[in-house]
């Protein structure tokens, strides 16, 4: 990279540890009990300030509607609340799996309201750009606070946790799953019984979303048999990409040597803080 060129701003990847559905709330909001983590794994998004107002996405794939992408939709929230003028050209390295359960969409609107707040001197905080990201989607504000954490409510109730950071070796069976198709079937479990942080610690904790993919998605049900012989694999979220925790790099990495050719797999350490943090971290003119 040449150094008129500002640096990328990392969106990374998310695992749910474990996801359990304990009621719903009169709006038909799932409550949930989970625990988010980081993976050394993301998307790079560019900034590139414009003086029209004009936020503009550069295409990244088929079929991609710029209006509807949730990049698009935090630029644009956020500023009609910071009263802002300026406008951005905004281009993406696509790398986390679309409907993979990973968070990538929520991860690029979090990134994208640290890097305009900072691009346009609007100046929120944190919490601030938390708020607004809530108003996105629920998994936006863990990525906005760039902590691993225990989270409640609809996803939005955030209490950091330090937590062992293993190497993952995480399967995409190229099978996107719908998070609106698993929450809507009328199979899930949406009252599991609420466990305490000291509960999961203790393991005593499942994907309650999991029975549900197998069902709808075959191929997520065939790639978590698979993963299952070489240690615990589960779902993240609500699909379709699974995973398994492996002690060292090179463990995750023979099992990916045996991922079969139909599925794509890639290994990443579990990270307890946000490479967006770094970034923020950084000088604002590298």
């Amino acid at each position: 990279m040449d150094s008129g060129t500002p640096a990328a701003w990392p969106a990374p990847a998310k695992i749910n540890r474990f996801l359990h559905i304990v009621g719903r709330r009169e709006d038909g909001y799932h409550l949930l009990q989970t625990v988010f983590q980081f993976l050394d794994f993301h998307d790079e998004l560019h900034f590139t300030p414009r003086d029209d107002g004009a936020v503009v996405l550069a295409p990244y794939g088929a079929g991609h509607a710029p209006g509807d992408d949730l990049i698009v939709r935090a630029a644009r929230l956020l500023q009609a609340r910071a009263g802002c003028r300026s406008g951005v050209d905004i281009r993406m390295v696509k790398r986390i799996p679309a409907g993979g359960g990973l968070g990538g969409g929520s991860s690029d609107a979090a990134t994208t309201l640290h890097a305009l707040n900072e691009l346009w001197a609007v100046g929120l905080s944190t919490d601030a750009l938390a708020r607004l990201g809530l108003e996105l989607g629920a998994d936006v504000p863990v990525f906005v606070h760039g902590r691993a954490a225990w989270a409640e409510g609809v996803g939005e109730k955030l209490e950091p946790l330090q937590l062992d950071e293993p190497w993952y070796l995480v399967i995409d069976p190229h099978c996107p799953v719908s998070t609106t198709e698993v929450f809507g079937d009328p199979k899930l479990t949406r009252h599991s019984p609420r466990i305490t942080i000291a509960g999961f610690q203790r393991g005593a904790v499942h994907n309650d979303c999991e029975g549900v993919v197998r069902a709808l998605r075959p191929p997520v049900a065939r790639a978590l048999d698979w993963l299952g012989e070489y240690g615990p694999a589960r779902l993240s979220g609500t699909g379709g990409c699974l995973f398994a925790a492996f002690e060292d790099e090179p463990s995750a990495r023979s099992v990916l040597a045996r991922v079969p050719r139909q599925w794509r797999g890639f290994v990443a350490r579990g990270l307890n803080e946000s490479p967006l943090l770094q970034r923020l971290a950084s000088s604002p003119g590298d």
